[in-house]
């Protein structure tokens, strides 16, 4: 008899333990994030250097063909002739010498 005291003893004790409100476990907040603030902008930076000089360019390609010119105008008409007409032959070439 005595076991079973003991045990309806504990058996009670756990059936009262397990009926009480359980407290409500706080957890802490996070710490705050610190952002940074930016600050006032600066003094301006000196000039930079110039730069190089770049490279000469390709050349370009040829133009196409122009245009054919226009016909020019007819001109006068010469004096008619009088008498006969001469027809004057130049000497055949000599060969040359060496």
């Amino acid at each position: 008899m005595d076991r079973s005291m003991t045990m309806a003893a504990l058996c009670a004790a756990l059936l009262g333990l397990a009926a009480c409100e359980k407290s409500t476990v706080v957890t802490p907040a996070p710490a705050p994030v610190m952002v940074p603030v930016p600050g006032p902008a600066g003094p301006t930076g000196a000039t930079g250097s110039t730069g190089s000089t770049g490279s000469t360019g390709a050349t370009g390609a040829e133009g196409g063909q122009g245009s054919t010119g226009r016909t020019g105008a007819t001109g006068s008409t010469g004096d008619s002739g009088s008498g006969t007409t001469v027809i004057v032959v130049p000497p055949a070439a000599s060969a040359p010498t060496n």
